[in-house]
């Protein structure tokens, strides 16, 4: 039996954008200057989801530089958000086969949104850049709630900015990459999906199952397929 859908919420980097290319070049920039060596891309990528912070701690790992005090930490962060800030776009993209999920969703009158714990003036410069930004029915970032994921606070906002009451949560889906993700869509009663094929870890891969979300797909393909032609799913 079908499971009607009233809207797709998606988490922002690594299950919507592949945004990861951007966050290597910005790292090999920042290594350059330092007179560093940039770790390797596949190090870079699996700590995307995990933050500036994250990105900027394995930068300064790799390169024994563990003794850096907590202001000069903030500092590389802040050098490494202006950094990316003015080239936000330079190779970030959708991930495949998403462009085709979002035209067929608006297509049948379904809205969808992002709820990310990317900073508003980012996430929006990036949906901005690529043309997202009038598409996207609902965007809630950290800015705009007081508790963020896996909090489900951020996922209320989205059901709020889409109209759609909480005790409907259960027609929503949502899609990330991360485990608290699937906390925070599980934690507000949303079915959830998880993007296997974002930015996790070799060591998370073992337990994604443990995760609790309700479907698992290992490819962006996959996703399509489940959302438009698996039959699981009918649109209202």
């Amino acid at each position: 039996m079908s499971q009607f859908v009233k809207a797709v919420l998606f988490d922002l980097d690594g299950t919507l954008i592949d945004t990861a290319a951007d966050f290597v070049r910005i790292i090999g920039k920042m290594s350059l200057e330092n007179n560093w060596q940039a770790p390797p891309e596949t190090d870079i990528r699996e700590q995307v989801s995990a933050g500036a912070s994250a990105m900027v701690q394995l930068m300064l790992r790799h390169n024994d530089q563990l003794e850096v005090g907590e202001d000069e930490l903030l500092n590389f962060r802040q050098q490494f958000l202006d950094n990316y800030e003015a080239d936000i776009c330079v190779d970030s993209c959708l991930f495949d086969s998403l462009d085709a999920v979002l035209a067929d969703l608006e297509s049948k009158g379904v809205p969808w949104g992002i709820v990310t714990n990317k900073p508003r003036y980012l996430a929006e410069k990036l949906l901005n850049k690529m043309q997202l930004d009038e598409r996207c029915a609902a965007l809630v970032c950290p800015d705009d709630v007081s508790r963020s994921k896996p909090d489900p606070e951020p996922m209320y906002m989205a059901l709020e900015k889409l109209g759609i009451p909480r005790g409907a949560a259960g027609s929503v889906l949502y899609v990330g990459d991360h485990i608290r993700d699937i906390e925070a869509g599980n934690a507000a009663g949303m079915p959830t999906i998880l993007a296997a094929y974002g930015y996790i870890p070799p060591e998370d891969q073992k337990t994604l199952k443990k995760w609790g979300a309700d479907y698992i797909v290992e490819t962006p393909e996959q996703l399509k397929k489940l959302l438009l032609s698996s039959g699981k799913f009918e649109y209202l």
